[in-house]
C-alpha cells in the first residue's frame, strides 16, 4: 500500500517542506511507489530522545555543505534512493532548537556510507549504521530553511508517531484474538482456559486497553485531520498503545504457555519487535515528562486542565 515508514513520513515532510523541484525529483517517484527513502537522525554517541544534541556536522563550502558525522538504526537506509539527513549547522545558535538542518542526500553519493545493518533482540531488519564522510550536498538540497531541521522533525514525527501506533493496534487485535482462541480451546484442571477467572480478567483488560488505545488513536488522528493542536494528543496514545502492545501479546504468550514462548506461533517475534515500540519515537519517560507539562502549562493558564486532556465535550 505504500505507506510504510519511513517513507509515508518523508512523504508528509517533502510535502510540507520541499520546494516545487524537490517535489517533482524526491516526493514523485517516492508517492509512485519506485523509489524508497529513510530519514537518518539517529546518533550512536548521543541521547537518540534529544535532538538538539546532534553532532553530524555540515559546513558551508561556496555553494555546497560538506557533512561528517556517524548515524544509526536508520530504518530503510538499504535500497533507499535517498535520504532526508539531519545535521548541525550553527552549533552556536542561541536557541538550541535552531542548531540543525536537514539535508535531502542521494544515497549513491561519494560520502554516504552504510557500516552495517544492526543486529536487534528480533533479528535484522534494515536498521543500519552509516558513516558520513565528506559528503557534499548542494545548498539547493537544504529541505525547509537552514536551522529548521528541528521544527521539520518535530512536524514530522508527531503524525508518525500515529501512523506507528495504527499498526500496532492491528497487533494488539491480532493478539487478543488468539488469545481467546487458545483459551477456548486448552483445557487444563476440569475447565477450558476460557472459563478460569484469571484467563477471563486477562481478556477483559486487554480489551479495555485495546478500545481506549482506539479511540485515543482516533481522536488525535481527527485533532491532526481538522488542523487543531494535537501533541498532548499523540504523546498520550504513543505511550499508551506501545505499553498496551507489549502487555497484550505478554499476555497471549502466557495464555499460550511454552506454545507461545516457541517460535511455532508468530507471538514471540511480535513480543521481540513490541519492545522497541516503548522508546522510539520518544522514550515513555520522555512522553511522561512532556504530558505533565503539559497538563501544568494549561491549568497555569486557564485555571483547568481540560485543554490537557483531549479537550472534550464530557
Amino acid at each position: 500500500m505504500n505507506c510504510q515508514a519511513p517513507d509515508e513520513g518523508n512523504m508528509h515532510t517533502l510535502e510540507h517542506f520541499g520546494t516545487k523541484e524537490q517535489k517533482e525529483k524526491y516526493l514523485k517517484p517516492l508517492c509512485q511507489g519506485i523509489q524508497r527513502s529513510c530519514f537518518a537522525m539517529t546518533e550512536p554517541e548521543v541521547a537518540g530522545s534529544d535532538p538538539t544534541l546532534i553532532q553530524t556536522l555540515a559546513v558551508r563550502d561556496g555553494d555546497d555543505w560538506v557533512i561528517n558525522g556517524h548515524k544509526w538504526f536508520i530504518s530503510g537506509a538499504r535500497g533507499a534512493n535517498f535520504a532526508i539527513l539531519i545535521a548541525r549547522t550553527n552549533p552556536d545558535a542561541e536557541i538550541p532548537q535552531e542548531r540543525n538542518t536537514a539535508f535531502i542526500v542521494e544515497s549513491n553519493w561519494p560520502g554516504w556510507n552504510i557500516v552495517r545493518d544492526v543486529e536487534t533482540m528480533s533479528g535484522a531488519h534494515n536498521h543500519c549504521e552509516i558513516r558520513i564522510e565528506n559528503l557534499r550536498v548542494p545548498h539547493t538540497n537544504i529541505l525547509g530553511r537552514v536551522g529548521g531541521g528541528h521544527e521539520l522533525g518535530q512536524a514530522r514525527l508527531g503524525p508518525a508517531r500515529l501512523a506507528h501506533c495504527m499498526r500496532w493496534l492491528g497487533q494488539i487485535e491480532m493478539a487478543l484474538e488468539m488469545m481467546v482462541d487458545r483459551a477456548q480451546k486448552r483445557y487444563s484442571h476440569g475447565s477450558f482456559l476460557a472459563e478460569k477467572q484469571a484467563i477471563q480478567w486477562m481478556i477483559a483488560e486487554s480489551g479495555m486497553e485495546l478500545y481506549a488505545s482506539k479511540l485515543m488513536v482516533l481522536h488525535a488522528a481527527f485533532k491532526i485531520e481538522n488542523k487543531l493542536d494535537f501533541k498532548t494528543e499523540v504523546s498520550y496514545a504513543k505511550h499508551y498503545v506501545a505499553n498496551t502492545l507489549w502487555r497484550v501479546i505478554d499476555r497471549a504468550v502466557q495464555v499460550h504457555g511454552a506454545l507461545g514462548y516457541s517460535k511455532d506461533t508468530p507471538l514471540a517475534g511480535m513480543l521481540a519487535q513490541a519492545r522497541w515500540a516503548r522508546f522510539a519515537d520518544g522514550a515513555d519517560e520522555i512522553h511522561m515528562m512532556r504530558i505533565a507539562q503539559m497538563i501544568i502549562r494549561a491549568y497555569g493558564e486557564r485555571g483547568s486542565v481540560r485543554a490537557a486532556v483531549g479537550d472534550l465535550p464530557i
